[in-house]
């Protein structure tokens, strides 16, 4: 008889285990994102883009699943924020600056040029001099949500002409990307186009431009924009784009909490890996880029401070809507604290 009732709380026991696991994976929570980038596969950010999915898709234990889009396969570069926001997408990642015709605020949170002088700077006003904060409200705005920067540092130009001085961008035709690096430019004497940042390689080839503002010199050895054209600069000092993570914000205030913080403190992570493997990366490939016979032109201090002074004066003329107003000055402010503006 004890047996019998033994075998019978032990039935019970595993029925009511059974059942509360049940329960559990029933509720598991799960994410399914879309997102795309800019970069192809092959490049060194693609490559941080990957890992960058891999640690969420791990961290999470498989709970968040991410169909991830390299080259702007689903939407051109400067469509995917709102292609992220009206749902055909989830996620955004490019960079905040291809959103300057919504409002000049986004040139501010995406290149602010002439500005830092490190990917370290640019994050830790980003995290600790109120920049999050400030440029959340941006994004919000636009039913989007800020996850956070990844900054690979000083971008090289690539040109088929010499670019040694500032006097060598008089009617240079070269490839920008929208908002204020146009204007800066334009009175350097050059003549930006502007297009999407898949089509470089094609106008570069049957000579639409001069030469192309297109990303950090490893990266544009990994696009291939040297076996076509033999000049470039390192190291750089015209821009250092905030490539960003932003998701739609409906979508991310469905996410649980866990998922929220898991996809926020890898991108942190993905922000320090991408500065220092950039430090290394873009190292190398300008020494490489100089054996293989590509001019590689390291401008004077002075011709660097004549950039930043000509791109600072900019900033005023543009920040044009209070958001951008606001922004400039919270820049301002941290540049002051860190001495790079007095």
């Amino acid at each position: 008889m004890y047996e019998k009732k033994t075998k019978t709380l032990t039935g019970c026991i595993a029925a009511v285990a059974l059942a509360s696991l049940a329960g559990t994976a029933a509720t598991a929570a799960e994410t399914n994102l879309r997102i795309q980038t800019h970069f192809g596969p092959e490049t060194v950010s693609g490559k941080l883009a990957a890992e960058y999915i891999d640690d969420i898709q791990t961290m999470s234990g498989g709970e968040i699943k991410v169909e991830m889009f390299y080259s702007s396969s689903v939407v051109k570069s400067v469509e995917t924020f709102d292609a992220a926001a009206s749902g055909i997408l989830d996620c955004d990642m490019t960079g905040g600056a291809y959103q300057t015709g919504k409002n000049p605020a986004f040139q501010f949170v995406g290149d602010i040029m002439g500005g830092y002088d490190t990917p370290y700077q640019q994050l830790s006003w980003l995290y600790y001099g109120g920049g999050l904060e400030a440029a959340q409200k941006l994004y919000n705005n636009y039913d989007m949500q800020l996850i956070g920067w990844w900054v690979p540092g000083q971008e090289s130009l690539a040109s088929s002409k010499p670019i040694r001085n500032a006097a060598d961008f008089k009617d240079w035709k070269f490839r920008s990307p929208p908002g204020m690096e146009t204007k800066i430019f334009e009175n350097l004497g050059a003549s930006p186009i502007v297009m999407d940042f898949t089509e470089i390689f094609t106008a570069l080839e049957t000579g639409i431009i001069d030469g192309a503002d297109a990303s950090g010199i490893a990266n544009n050895v990994g696009l291939g924009l040297y076996d076509l054209v033999k000049h470039t600069n390192y190291p750089g000092f015209h821009s250092m784009p905030s490539d960003h993570l932003a998701c739609n914000k409906s979508v991310w205030d469905g996410m649980p909490e866990n998922h929220q913080r898991i996809m926020s403190t890898a991108m942190q992570a993905l922000a320090l890996k991408t500065a220092l493997t950039f430090e290394k990366k873009n190292a190398e490939a300008a020494a490489q880029l100089k054996e293989q016979g590509v001019n590689v032109y390291d401008w004077s201090p002075e011709d660097r401070q004549a950039f930043r002074d000509a791109a600072q004066a900019a900033w005023g003329d543009f920040a044009t809507t209070p958001e951008a107003k606001a922004l400039v000055e919270s820049h301002m402010a941290y540049l002051r604290q860190l001495g790079l503006v007095k």
